[in-house]
């Protein structure tokens, strides 16, 4: 599996999730059952949103067209 993105927190990640799967791409969620110990572990990279390699780079597409869409909509 290849990360495809690194989420600042569970909630994000899903968003993430279900955006890759509305497009047709099967991807997981890695560690977020850790969120409960962020006290003592690095707050960025334990969260990460993974895909087969062979559909990466249409994720990452999928996800800069998803992010463009959430600036754009803000005043």
């Amino acid at each position: 599996m290849k990360t495809v993105f690194d989420a600042s927190s569970n909630i994000e990640a899903h968003m993430v999730l279900h955006q890759l799967q509305q497009a047709g791409i099967h991807a997981e969620i890695i560690g977020e059952h850790l969120q409960g110990g962020i006290g003592e572990l690095p707050a960025i990279g334990n969260i990460r949103v993974v895909v087969s390699p062979e559909d990466a780079e249409n994720a990452r597409q999928v996800i800069a067209d998803w992010d463009a869409l959430e600036v754009d909509d803000q005043p």
